[in-house]
């Protein structure tokens, strides 16, 4: 029988229950949840979609959140070796006096997709695609992608946004109550393990010793310090 729990079905479902609430003869609101698909590569999840467009749910609101490595189309950032992020804050906090044109026009690909979806005629997409049509309308893919999260009754995302607890505030993903598939989830244990490690070098051991013997032998805060200073001893 046709769909009758998310919006791909025709006839009582509409886009306007996008917000995962579904009014009930009763005037109540009931949630309905998303469906959050977790792989291990970025490569694995155009696999996915390309098999997604093949279905019958190929008209479901979908999105693919992923890094600015793969969805800036700034020709500044895009093309820096640096830290692609810190140059992203910079131009939104406008620093320097300067701004992003394409992250003010986040609402063109917003609304391409909504006038996609009040056409019937939405597809299943990839990265490549949203980036292609980002420099088509000069709008930020990867503020696009976030931002159609909130209507998507499917989002596409690597392992470590459902993971790590960081990337997910800062994403602003809430898994309660929502549907988690992990693909290939034998990986998982690598990725948990990753998510909860911190890497530092021994020269920044040896600053960071610096900088605590100057506030213990200063008595600044003097015993929170020396419990720092003793694991940078013992780690160098």
């Amino acid at each position: 029988g046709p769909c009758t729990e998310c919006s791909c079905s025709s006839g009582k479902e509409t886009r306007k229950d996008a917000s995962n609430t579904k009014k009930k003869d009763n005037g109540d609101r009931s949630f309905i949840p998303k469906i959050f698909f977790g792989t291990r590569t970025h490569k694995q999840i155009s696999q996915i979609t390309r098999e997604l467009k093949r279905t019958a749910y190929s008209s479901v609101p979908m999105t693919i959140l992923s890094s600015r490595d793969y969805t800036c189309i700034h020709p500044v950032v895009s093309s820096s070796t640096s830290n692609r992020n810190e140059l992203c804050v910079e131009l939104l906090e406008g620093k320097h006096g300067k701004s992003c044109l394409y992250y003010h026009g986040v609402h063109k690909l917003s609304e391409h997709h909504a006038l996609q979806s009040a056409h019937n005629t939405y597809q299943a997409w990839d990265i490549e695609d949203l980036v292609s049509l980002g420099k088509k309308l000069r709008a930020c893919a990867y503020f696009a992608a976030r931002e159609l999260m909130v209507g998507a009754d499917i989002v596409f995302c690597p392992y470590n946004y459902l993971l790590d607890p960081q990337i997910r505030d800062s994403m602003e993903i809430n898994l309660k109550g929502q549907v988690v598939i992990l693909d290939e989830a034998h990986n998982i244990e690598d990725c948990a393990r990753e998510s909860v490690s911190y890497s530092v070098t021994e020269s920044q051991l040896r600053a960071a010793r610096e900088e605590l013997d100057f506030m213990v032998n200063n008595n600044i805060r003097q015993k929170d310090h020396e419990h720092l200073r003793a694991v940078c001893y013992s780690l160098t």
